[in-house]
């Protein structure tokens, strides 16, 4: 008990202190997690050849969560967009971001992997170029002079 409660504390103190970009490659990487968890489950179900045993159902179920999780992420990567600093970049994200949500609900309402799959590489691809931004910007916030009151004596 006294371990899921450190746990679940350090998982607190990670997201209130991250920054804006570090929260973004949080979401992406829950997002990428969930897609692998929900192919990997659909994949065992489908393994299942024999007709004498029936596809256990709350894999379907199970499946479905990680889905589901995947759209919330996705909808939460939405709402933060900024169109006013963003322009363009954040049209086409929420134009993006729609689209995934479309092809999650098809791919839960089908359990088709190929879209689940295009969708987790598509937001993997985003991750890893939303890690090179938060590298940039840590670097350059690393390198620039500190500008502030000297107090030596």
């Amino acid at each position: 008990m006294a371990y899921n409660d450190a746990l679940s504390t350090y998982k607190e103190t990670r997201i209130v202190t991250a920054s804006q970009g570090q929260l973004i490659l949080m979401l992406y990487g829950e997002a990428v997690r969930q897609m692998d968890r929900a192919l990997s489950l659909l994949n065992k179900n489908e393994t299942v050849k024999s007709e004498t045993v029936k596809k256990d159902p709350s894999l379907i179920e199970k499946v479905g969560k990680s889905i589901v999780k995947t759209q919330e992420i996705v909808s939460e990567l939405m709402v933060s967009l900024d169109f006013e600093q963003g322009g363009e970049i954040a049209k086409n994200l929420f134009s993006l971001y729609s689209w995934f949500n479309h092809e999650l609900m098809e791919a839960n309402i089908n359990h088709d992997a190929r879209r689940i799959s295009i969708v987790r590489n598509h937001l993997e691809g985003l991750r890893s170029a939303w890690q090179e931004v938060a590298m940039t910007t840590a670097s350059e916030t690393v390198n620039r002079e500190v500008v502030g009151l000297d107090i030596a004596l």
